[in-house]
């Protein structure tokens, strides 16, 4: 089979590897589809990758074959099948940090979503896998994993009706954002420099979007001049923090989703202490999280046709990655 395979200095080479064998409870696909993460473009740059690699995990397929024991599918399903199952029963999972679990860590698609072929491991057949409607086209469904990652981050935000939260960073992920903040109540800001990012941001929900300046004056209408409850923040690593402590309410809270550069923090103790903010983050998503994005896309709760603006072959995944690192692809959709 055929697959972008990750090696040393960012380069991605199209090679033939072998097609995955299945056990008892594992499910094979032949891929239709996978998003391009963020988190694949991440690793893809890092100077020190773990290679050779076959990166993708926001994957859609047609179930080619069952091992003994599945009857959560038939040959023939169209199914989504997220990369990453926690225990369930460790001091992380009892937690609600199952992100952090040590299986969770552990657990992989084989050999990724950027193949012919990937084999789904018996406890991602049991906790991340689902049966995409005739209704929800493919690249529709290749936004559940993402959408699970944005709704385990909001419920961690704890936004509530009424709030003002501005969303830095309105690519894909900062347009689940939107969608998501408003459908819990919030006024919503976006920030991002690009005009038709912030245009989208608007017909999706948000109250005003544009540059820094903009959300500035736009944040501080919404709320009445006390400042943003939450900032999330999607892009711009750690030099967006100044900004985003100076724009939050006295007792808000900076939330980061994704990493990006800087080793420290630029924001001083005092500052956190006596303005009692806040700072979180989230990686990744539990089952359940997978369980109620695939509901709200399903239903169409969340919308996500314009959010694909590419669309690249396997052959050409380096082209996507290009795009998205300049930025003129908003989300790259990957196909055999």
């Amino acid at each position: 089979m055929k697959a972008a395979v990750l090696r040393g200095g960012g380069c991605i080479e199209t090679e033939d590897l072998p097609r995955p064998a299945i056990g008892d409870g594992e499910v094979l696909l032949r891929l239709k589809g996978c998003g391009l993460c963020g988190s694949d473009i991440a690793k893809i740059v890092d100077p020190t990758p773990r290679v050779p690699a076959v990166l993708g995990h926001e994957v859609v397929g047609e179930v080619v074959a069952v091992g003994a024991g599945v009857t959560a599918c038939v040959i023939g399903d169209r199914v989504v099948a997220a990369h990453h199952v926690p225990c369930g029963d460790c001091h992380y999972c009892r937690r609600g940090s199952e992100s952090m679990c040590p299986a969770f860590r552990e657990s992989n698609l084989d050999p990724g979503g950027f193949a012919e072929y990937v084999r789904v491991p018996a406890p991602n057949v049991r906790h991340a896998m689902f049966r995409v409607p005739r209704h929800v086209p493919d690249e529709a469904a290749s936004f559940v994993e993402p959408l699970a990652c944005c709704v385990r981050a909001v419920r961690r935000a704890r936004v509530e009706r009424g709030d003002t939260t501005v969303v830095v960073g309105l690519g894909s992920i900062g347009c689940l954002f939107v969608q998501l903040f408003a459908r819990a109540g919030a006024r919503v800001v976006g920030c991002d420099p690009l005009a038709d990012r912030a245009e989208l941001a608007c017909r999706l929900g948000a109250a005003a979007a544009g540059p820094m300046d903009v959300a500035t004056a736009a944040q501080r209408r919404a709320s009445d001049g006390r400042g943003a409850d939450q900032v999330i923040v999607t892009g711009g690593g750690t030099e967006v923090l100044p900004w985003a402590a100076e724009i939050l309410r006295d007792g808000g809270a900076v939330h980061y989703f994704a990493g990006g550069a800087g080793d420290a923090l630029p924001l001083r103790l005092e500052t956190l202490y006596h303005r009692e903010l806040t700072l979180t983050a989230t990686y990744s998503s539990s089952p359940a999280d997978l369980a109620e994005a695939f509901a709200l896309l399903t239903a169409g709760a969340i919308r996500v046709d314009r959010l694909v603006t590419h669309r690249v072959s396997l052959g050409r995944l380096a082209t996507g990655v290009d795009l998205m690192r300049r930025r003129e692809a908003l989300k790259v959709y990957v196909t055999p």
